[in-house]
């Protein structure tokens, strides 16, 4: 979940940022007040914060400008707003759409229980008082796709975390510089992986393991995880900290473990 969503503080410093962003360098704190709904006091102590915090300059009575570490925040925080909404759509697009895997033979105007594995939606006849429910309109085998009509309650979805397998730089000793050992024990802990840099990718040829992403491997991270599915990224030393910032971005969590040979075992 964006950062925003979890702390009114910086929820309102947000908002405070964009109405100085849209109007400085002149605007006055009084005027910024009634949009948000608070105090002109509680404004100004926002304000002096944001100061403090390096986001906004003050150019003297009631002329404020956003700083480049200002912007640099707005676009972390649009960023995380941006993919939290493309999550929601995609959790009620997956409910409005009514279609599931059936978990059990289902039959048509019963009742089912939905909720999520292995990234896919489930229904099934064993019915709960929590999560999300609803009535079945076609006739299912177990195994098969369902359609779930009038669904009602919440789908509960719980994010998995992101393992980052660091490789060494080919100058460092690449794939030969790899731990293969280690490598296999990760992979053994997971359910998708992705490659990012050739000497990652030849460490996992090298055990005989195709990675299941080469391309757009930190977006099918996200995807993954947000839709419980833990996610193994086998990357080379020097892609890692445009990685962590991506991750960090989406606020999610990961662990960073080094393969080089002459790294310890212990994580």
């Amino acid at each position: 979940m964006a950062q925003i969503l979890k702390s009114k503080n910086l929820a309102t410093k947000f908002q405070i940022m964009l109405e100085i962003a849209a109007n400085q360098p002149n605007i006055q704190q009084k005027d910024i007040a009634p949009r948000l709904g608070i105090t002109s006091q509680a404004v100004s102590d926002y304000v002096k914060e944001l100061i403090k915090d390096g986001w906004l300059s003050s150019q003297g009575r009631s002329r404020y400008r956003v700083t480049r570490e200002g912007v640099d925040w707005i676009l972390q925080m649009s960023r995380q707003l941006h993919s939290y909404a493309w999550f929601v759509s995609k959790v009620v697009a997956d409910i409005s759409t009514s279609t599931a895997v059936a978990a059990s033979d289902l039959s048509i105007d019963q009742k089912a229980s939905l909720y999520m594995k292995d990234g896919l939606l489930f229904a099934s006849d064993v019915i709960s008082d929590k999560g999300a429910h609803g009535t079945v309109v076609t006739e299912a085998r177990k195994g098969q796709d369902v359609g779930i009509r009038d669904i009602q309650g919440v789908l509960e979805l719980e994010t998995a975390g992101i393992t980052i397998a660091k490789v060494p730089h080919v100058q460092d000793g690449g794939s030969a510089g790899t731990n293969p050992a280690r490598l296999q024990s990760h992979i053994n802990e997971t359910r998708l992986v992705g490659a990012m840099g050739t000497e990652a990718l030849v460490a996992l040829t090298q055990i005989g393991i195709k990675p299941d992403y080469l391309h757009g491997v930190s977006e099918a991270a996200v995807e993954a995880a947000c839709c419980g599915l833990p996610f193994l990224i086998v990357c080379t030393a020097d892609r890692v900290p445009v990685l962590v910032q991506r991750l960090d971005e989406e606020n999610l969590g990961y662990r960073i473990v080094d393969l080089s040979q002459t790294s310890s075992a212990a994580d």
